[in-house]
């Protein structure tokens, strides 16, 4: 089974100023380690950038609309912009995805109830199955609940969805296990 990874909306203006996300350096540096994971095993990396689609927060170009500091973006890396919470959405994702073999996708990213959440769903209902990097999505959360909680509640909520065939699997960075181009070849011989 061959794995992407999906890197959603780790870009500068969701994690500077009032409305930042919660722990953005350390989801940042979690995300580094997977994405390092990802690239070793030769499995793509899909860095998925917001955009407003008029002059906003995250403006095409903007400052905000640049991936966050601290991001380890390699070369090869692929890039994908999108409008909706949706990275499926009016994007060639699926058709990126499916060109490369990819079976299963691991996300993580910003913000979890929002982009993060509906990604994973979307994914689920294309039929790949998603790995969910549980301690590296993240939230500013809300006036209901707090980032810690809307975190907490999608590593449980995602994981108990079974009426999509394909599953939620939420697993800490340290533990993912990824199977790409390397491992596949690997495994062919």
């Amino acid at each position: 089974m061959t794995n992407a990874l999906l890197v959603i909306d780790v870009q500068q203006g969701l994690c500077e100023g009032e409305g930042a996300a919660f722990d953005c350096s350390g989801t940042i540096r979690r995300i580094n380690h997977v994405t390092q994971k990802a690239r070793a095993a030769g499995a793509p990396v899909i860095f998925v950038q917001h955009e407003e689609l008029r002059q906003g927060d995250l403006e095409h170009g903007s400052a905000a609309w640049q991936l966050a500091n601290g991001l380890d973006v390699a070369p090869g890396d692929l890039k994908l912009r999108k409008t909706t919470p949706d990275s499926f959405l009016r994007t060639d994702l699926e058709a990126m995805l499916r060109g490369l073999g990819v079976h299963e996708v691991i996300i993580c990213g910003m913000h979890t109830e929002f982009c993060v959440d509906t990604t994973a769903r979307k994914a689920l209902a294309l039929g790949f199955p998603v790995v969910l990097v549980s301690d590296a999505h993240t939230s500013a959360g809300n006036a209901a609940i707090s980032p810690q909680q809307v975190i907490a509640h999608h590593n449980a909520t995602l994981t108990n969805i079974a009426s999509f065939g394909p599953r939620v699997r939420a697993v800490p960075c340290e533990a993912i296990e990824i199977v790409g181009a390397v491992d596949a070849g690997r495994n062919a011989g």
